[in-house]
């Protein structure tokens, strides 16, 4: 019979108590930074967020003074008010990193490594000394290339990969993104929204198999370019913690 699980000792809690108030304190840290950041460059951040506040706290308030409730309508209205205000501010934060980070070599494959949810994202399976890449994302749509660079070096890799590729993949569906802002191109802010939008095609146990399958076959990429991080990538935290507030 096995034993009954051990018990923290009062030194255990302790420490755990101390860790997640050091993690909670770190994490307003973040935001206040990340909102001195948004401020300075972003002029009409803190008008819209005290716009939206006292723009809720009004409407509650003369929604409660109607039935008489005013009460119990105006706490209602600062909750709105301040997460309205935080999503506004999330937004614009995350607007203004991806504006920062369109064009540079390696944006595309920071931003796939935002995405939520099942993805396998192997980045730099084929690329140039030119700082064009084309990354493999696995997901519940297939396999799909996302590519970024110049557009006349991009299309004979995408062409090669997918056909290098398609003798492994069977007949699981293969997508090709261009990320860009020229026709035909998908907009770096818009690359995350794209691809949740593909249909699903295939299971979480097919997706593993097709990774097998797939990490067998190796990189082509003549040279990865990483990248310089974008400036404020590292947000990603503070706009998960800005979401749950």
């Amino acid at each position: 019979m096995p034993g009954k699980p051990r018990k923290p000792t009062p030194e255990e809690k302790k420490a755990r108590k101390a860790a997640k108030k050091a993690a909670s304190k770190q994490r307003r840290q973040q935001i206040w930074q990340a909102f001195q950041m948004q401020r300075r460059e972003d002029k009409k951040l803190i008008p819209i967020m005290l716009g939206i506040f006292l723009g809720s706290v009004a409407v509650l308030t003369l929604v409660g003074w109607f039935f008489g409730l005013t009460w119990f309508f105006v706490p209602f209205g600062v909750m709105i008010g301040v997460l309205g205000a935080f999503s506004i501010f999330g937004r614009r934060v995350q607007k203004s990193v991806y504006t920062k980070a369109d064009g540079q070599p390696g944006a595309a494959g920071w931003a796939l490594d935002q995405l939520r949810g099942q993805w396998r994202i192997n980045q730099g399976v084929a690329g140039t000394t030119h700082l064009d890449a084309v990354h493999r994302v696995i997901g519940r749509p297939g396999i799909i290339f996302v590519a970024e660079g110049t557009p006349h070096r991009l299309k004979p890799l995408l062409a090669q990969e997918k056909k290098r590729t398609a003798r492994v993949a069977g007949t699981t569906p293969i997508y090709d993104v261009i990320v860009g802002n020229d026709e035909g191109q998908v907009p770096l802010k818009n690359l995350q929204r794209h691809l949740m939008k593909l249909p699903r095609n295939i299971s979480a146990k097919e997706m593993d198999s097709l990774e097998s399958k797939l990490n067998a076959l190796g990189s082509r990429a003549a040279a990865m370019p990483k990248g310089p991080m974008p400036q404020g990538a590292k947000m990603r935290s503070i706009q998960r913690t800005v979401r749950r507030r």
